[in-house]
């Protein structure tokens, strides 16, 4: 399975677009790299570049930007709101799939080397990358900004983990680099409307982890409290794993609460705008909108939109977009400027281009299947009617979440209604899948077989595809079945007014469940292994007659109640 991590690279260059596209072109010529969100900002004078693809390759891409930013960023002349110590100022890598947290801190280090010994630029490793405790937090090792490098980097205890460690003209003009591993981390913005920096500071203080110093008396003016090695004592804000400080953005003519939400299992999305928004309201301030910078996770969004819904006492198992849609509207996402979830969405920006079957509308479909080519075929059919079966059981529960004089169970039909999401969900990727296990076998088949070598290969291959072909159907049957427990739930105890879309739901999951058994027992026909194949029909037979039975008795509290 492919191995794929995130860079992040923060370049100290928010205004000059010619600068910013010199630096992303050189990300756009490394091959296995997708550069997914460029986003500049003006106030902060500050882009972050958002690339994900394999990790070599997005080394390699990360590597010549760094360089291409030493080249045109002069740090002597930078100014900006947000905290910086070089021109490229921090450039950590994150693990998005199968791959683990230390080996991204392998491939960090060996980032961080390159840069420091090719282009001389210091290096700092933070987070989980940190060579030491103290150099984890990225907001100690940059310290006095830009303008403390000079003090700081001849000193033993701020010596670069890489690169120089004097302070030359070199380094005057680029700074130093962060190189880290970290968690995914977004970067989000709550707007206010205020245009006090001060007051939004107060609200920041508020809500993040570090909190605000503690004082004696007067919790502003009073005097510093310190502990016995003379260090400041810090309050604890409301939220762990949340960084903030409040700004002015004078492009927007509002202050803001800008958060790193470093770990979104520890603190959500949606809880940092409420924490926000409680404390804003409390000092007589009101919260907006917000801003998204960079891009986000599907799940976080889902869960967003999904806590306000649930606030609303609204059913949660709604398509996924709807969701988005509910998410954006509530935390005022699209305030600033258009919120487009297929350019900051994680999952949909590297979506295939490729058009996929179910992304087709109804008429391409249809005739896609009626043309001469010999997929998709009976088996995609059969997961789309399941899928619509599905949908329609879920279609029930939702209609019944909100039906006149049922408030009281609204959570009890949007939990019917998650499970018909689900199913639906599932049985819409396997529309394409069964197509694409049908290609397996024909490319498997179009392999050489001159040599006994390549029989061999070819034999192995053919079997493979074979299998999988068996089995993408079969779990067509599987998950069509689980559809039966939402529809029939819907039939006894959902709306009575839409009894009769539960017993089409019912009459779809049965046909999705048998029409897949076709393709099994056909697929399954050119396959050697006997054991493999007995014990398949054997289990494909008994889902067919469970699914059958099913039908019959759905159907029967259906009529029952037209």
């Amino acid at each position: 399975m492919q191995q794929l991590i995130e860079c992040v690279p923060n370049f100290s260059e928010g205004c000059d677009m010619t600068i910013i596209d010199k630096i992303t072109d050189e990300i756009k010529k490394v091959d296995g790299v997708k550069l997914i969100d460029v986003d500049p900002g003006k106030a902060t004078n500050r882009t972050v570049v958002t690339i994900v693809g394999t990790p070599d390759e997005v080394c390699e891409a990360a590597f010549q930007a760094v360089k291409k930013a030493q080249e045109l960023i002069d740090m002597r002349h930078h100014k900006g709101a947000h905290p910086r110590f070089g021109a490229t100022d921090v450039c950590p890598l994150v693990p998005v799939a199968n791959i683990t947290m230390e080996e991204t801190v392998q491939y960090a280090h060996k980032l961080a080397e390159r840069i420091g010994t090719e282009l001389n630029i210091p290096i700092y490793c933070y987070e989980f990358a940190a060579k030491e405790d103290k150099r984890k937090n990225l907001a100690t090792c940059r310290e006095g900004e830009y303008e403390a490098i000079p003090k700081r980097i001849g000193s033993a205890e701020w010596k670069p983990d890489y690169g120089p460690a004097e302070w030359n003209e070199s380094v005057a003009k680029s700074g130093v680099t962060a190189v880290g591993a970290r968690n995914f981390l977004i970067a989000y913005n709550v707007n206010l409307n205020t245009t006090s920096t001060r007051r939004a500071n107060a609200i920041a203080f508020d809500v993040r982890e570090r909190g605000r110093v503690k004082r004696e008396g007067n919790p502003v003016t009073g005097k510093i409290v310190k502990d016995e090695n003379g260090n400041p004592v810090n309050v604890p804000g409301m939220l762990k794993s949340v960084k903030g400080i409040g700004w002015y953005i004078e492009e927007y003519g509002v202050a803001q609460i800008s958060m790193n939400l470093t770990d979104i299992t520890v603190t959500s999305l949606h809880k940092a705008y409420e924490a926000v928004y409680e404390r804003a309201n409390a000092r007589g301030i009101r919260v907006t909108g917000s801003e998204m910078v960079g891009v986000v996770p599907l799940q976080a969004m889902l869960d967003a939109g999904k806590y306000f819904l649930r606030k609303q006492e609204r059913s949660t198992g709604i398509p996924e977009r709807e969701i988005i849609k509910i998410a954006v509207k509530s935390m005022g996402l699209d305030e600033l400027y258009p919120f487009d979830p297929d350019k900051k969405i994680i999952e949909y920006i590297l979506k295939e281009d490729k058009k996929q079957l179910i992304d087709m509308n109804l008429t391409e479909f249809a005739d896609e299947t009626a043309s001469e080519s010999p997929a998709p075929g009976g088996g995609s059919i059969s997961a789309y009617v399941g899928s619509l079966g599905a949908a329609l059981g879920t279609m029930v529960a939702n209609l019944s979440a909100h039906k006149r004089g049922w408030d009281e169970r609204w959570e009890e039909f949007s939990d019917w209604a998650e499970k018909g999401m689900a199913v639906e969900k599932e049985l819409l990727s396997l529309v394409d899948e069964d197509t694409n296990a049908f290609n397996r076998i024909m490319d498997a088949f179009g392999l050489p077989k001159s040599t006994d070598a390549e029989k061999a290969a070819r034999k192995q291959a053919i079997d493979d595809a074979t299998k999988y072909a068996i089995e993408v159907p079969f779990r067509v049957m599987k998950v069509a079945f689980k559809g039966f427990e939402v529809i029939r739930a819907m039939a006894e105890v959902g709306n009575p007014n839409s009894v009769t879309d539960a017993g089409v739901g019912a009459l779809c999951a049965r046909t999705a469940v048998m029409g897949a058994f076709l393709n099994v027992k056909i697929n399954a026909a050119g396959l050697d292994d006997k054991a493999f194949v007995e014990g398949i029909l054997a289990e494909g037979k008994a889902i067919e007659d469970k699914a059958i039975q099913e039908e019959k008795e759905i159907l029967e509290i259906v009529n029952g109640k037209i």
